[in-house]
């Protein structure tokens, strides 16, 4: 598979990975928020707006390898 193709999977990928991953953070957090006080939601919020960097990287790491 040449850069260009990685490149355009990789891209329609993480986008679609993000729109899943938004909606999820979102439900899980309106369900399980509703009993935390203040600090629970700000470290929930912490959370759920790093966890998806990881993915992210490893998704642009693969569409940035050389051609082999």
């Amino acid at each position: 598979m040449n850069i260009r193709t990685r490149k355009l999977v990789g891209t329609i990928a993480t986008v679609s990975f993000l729109i899943v991953y938004c909606l999820v953070a979102m439900v899980l957090g309106n369900i399980a928020l509703a009993r935390f006080g203040g600090l629970g939601q700000a470290l929930y919020f912490i959370i759920a707006g790093l966890a998806w960097l990881p993915v992210a990287m490893v998704m642009v790491r693969w569409m940035q390898k050389p051609d082999a």
